[in-house]
């Protein structure tokens, strides 16, 4: 048998981190995933899907993913079933994950992005350092 989820979003909310009475860690979120065809409006819809991540992946989900952050999640479908406080049987569906990438950098807006190269001068633009190369030393 063969249960396997992929699954490349942007997340919801922020994620939400609680701890099991035995102390693991359990992070829970919601992908908003795209479908790849448009509707009769020729607007995309997507699917929200519920996601949770135990254990150190967890604490990483909570500490570096955000509302609106790409995420891919790879993992497993798992369904279960509780009683709510009515008496009424509550089937839930989510994706258990078994990893997780971060698929875009972590926006600093305290700083600013530092790394970024003045617009006038590229990162190659200051060519002084290098010795001049002729025709013959090329090996093509």
């Amino acid at each position: 048998m063969l249960n396997r989820v992929v699954l490349v979003g942007r997340l919801t909310k922020d994620p939400d981190l609680r701890y099991t009475p035995n102390g693991h860690q359990v992070a829970t979120f919601t992908l908003a995933v795209n479908r790849t065809f448009s509707n009769q409006q020729g607007e995309r819809q997507a699917d929200f899907i519920n996601c949770v991540v135990w254990r150190k992946l967890a604490e990483n989900v909570a500490n570096y993913l955000n509302k609106g952050s790409l995420a891919g999640v790879d993992g497993r479908l798992q369904t279960r079933t509780y009683d709510d406080k009515s008496g009424k049987r509550v089937y839930v569906t989510e994706v258990i994950a078994e990893s997780v990438q971060f698929l875009e950098s972590k926006k600093n807006n305290q700083s600013g992005n530092q790394n970024q190269c003045n617009s006038d001068h590229g990162p190659f633009s200051d060519t002084t350092d290098f010795p001049p190369i002729s025709e013959d030393d090329l090996p093509f």
